[in-house]
């Protein structure tokens, strides 16, 4: 299994607790976090900052994925969420997800502000 590069804001207090929920189920260590709001760290990251902090992003098998795809390669990663990133692998599946995402995108700023 390769391992997979994930890229999160780190000054988001919801991506902290997801992040800090697949740390702890990735036991394997198959994840290597990036903390996109530490300083100098954006430099390293192979899009501009703004853009990866406007979607989440992963690398996967030398592949930039973003939104569903990206979670569904974190997902893949970890042995109790693998199946769910395989069933993401079908289209229509990761359709639906990215359409789950893009709505979630539009409350983020809400909930964030319930999780500060």
């Amino acid at each position: 299994m390769n391992e997979v590069v994930v890229w999160y804001d780190g000054a988001c207090p919801l991506c902290r607790r997801e992040i800090g929920l697949m740390r702890r189920l990735d036991r394997r260590g198959a994840l290597t976090f990036v903390d996109v709001a530490e300083p100098g760290a954006a430099e390293a990251c192979p899009l501009n900052p703004a853009e990866l902090l406007s979607r989440f992003h992963v690398r996967e098998d030398g592949q930039i994925l973003s939104g569903a795809a990206a979670f569904a390669a974190m997902w893949r990663a970890i042995p109790l969420l693998r199946p769910f990133g395989l069933m993401a692998r079908n289209r229509h599946v990761l359709a639906v997800l990215e359409a789950l995402y893009v709505r979630f995108l539009k409350v983020r700023p809400r909930l964030q502000r319930l999780f500060a």
